[in-house]
């Protein structure tokens, strides 16, 4: 991958990855519904699972710099 898309890539997952787990952490403790109309456990375990996914994405990019 070349250098200038890999990092702008990479820097778009991580910032989108930790906001996410931050956003999800903040509707958790206030125990407010991450998404409507679905399950409380569903809704978390998915966006918790996809903001670590593009986390992990993030520094994947970064480390093919």
């Amino acid at each position: 991958m070349e250098r200038g898309p890999a990092v702008f890539a990479g820097t778009a997952f991580a910032l989108f990855g930790a906001a996410l787990l931050l956003w999800t952490g903040a509707r958790v403790l206030h125990r407010a519904p991450v998404v409507y109309r679905v399950s409380p456990a569903v809704s978390t375990a998915l966006a918790t699972v996809f903001g670590v996914l593009f986390l992990v994405l993030g520094v994947w990019c970064f480390g093919h710099v």
